[in-house]
């Protein structure tokens, strides 16, 4: 793991891009349903420092992180603002099928200025990307995910995801050779999971 000395500093840099962020999306959620109305209390932990922590998970040598099913921005957004504060060192890419979600992922990305690329599209159906990074949250089990993401990615591609608390049995019936480390959640029952080396037949 890298950028873990950092991490707490980034995130404090990044208070005010968060802040409206966190504004804008609870305007929105008044006609699009972004998040769900029971997680808005708990806003902060619940979606920005859940998203925040793969950060520190990034590798210093990577250049371009692909976010899917990105949705209301997370984890997407939040990397984005991380990765702004920290001077642009990655190429994101938000993949969102969803073409309001994909209108608001843009808006966010134009006032906050996080030049990100969003794409509307299908990942399955997404060209001429590769992705050092591949990252996601409440998307998919891992089967289908490594189905889906197959045209974005390589052999040295890292996935970190976030999972709940049934990521055991996807995990055991992972159909593809590779390396998967499990790190606690600093703020769910879930896991954060560092996948490596996932071998395609």
């Amino acid at each position: 793991m890298f950028h873990v000395k950092q991490f707490e500093k980034n995130l404090k840099e990044s208070k005010q891009d968060i802040e409206k962020y966190i504004k804008i999306l609870l305007d929105w959620q008044k006609h699009v349903n972004l998040i769900s109305k029971n997680t808005i209390p708990e806003i902060q932990k619940r979606h920005v420092l859940d998203s925040a922590q793969l950060w520190k998970y990034i590798p210093d040598s990577s250049k371009t992180l692909t976010d899917v099913g990105s949705g209301s921005g997370f984890p997407g957004i939040v990397l984005g603002i991380l990765n702004k504060t920290a001077g642009f060192p990655l190429k994101i890419t938000l993949i969102e099928s969803d073409s309001k979600k994909a209108i608001f992922l843009n808006e966010i990305n134009r006032q906050l200025k996080l030049n990100l690329t969003v794409l509307t599209e299908r990942v399955e159906k997404v060209e001429n990307l590769k992705s050092d990074i591949v990252t996601a949250r409440a998307f998919s089990e891992l089967n289908q995910i490594f189905t889906l993401c197959q045209k974005i990615v390589s052999r040295e591609t890292i996935w970190i995801l976030l999972k709940g608390k049934g990521v055991q049995e996807e995990i055991k019936n992972c159909h593809l050779n590779c390396k998967i480390e499990q790190f606690p959640n600093e703020y769910s029952e879930g896991v954060v999971l560092k996948i490596t080396g996932v071998k395609y037949a």
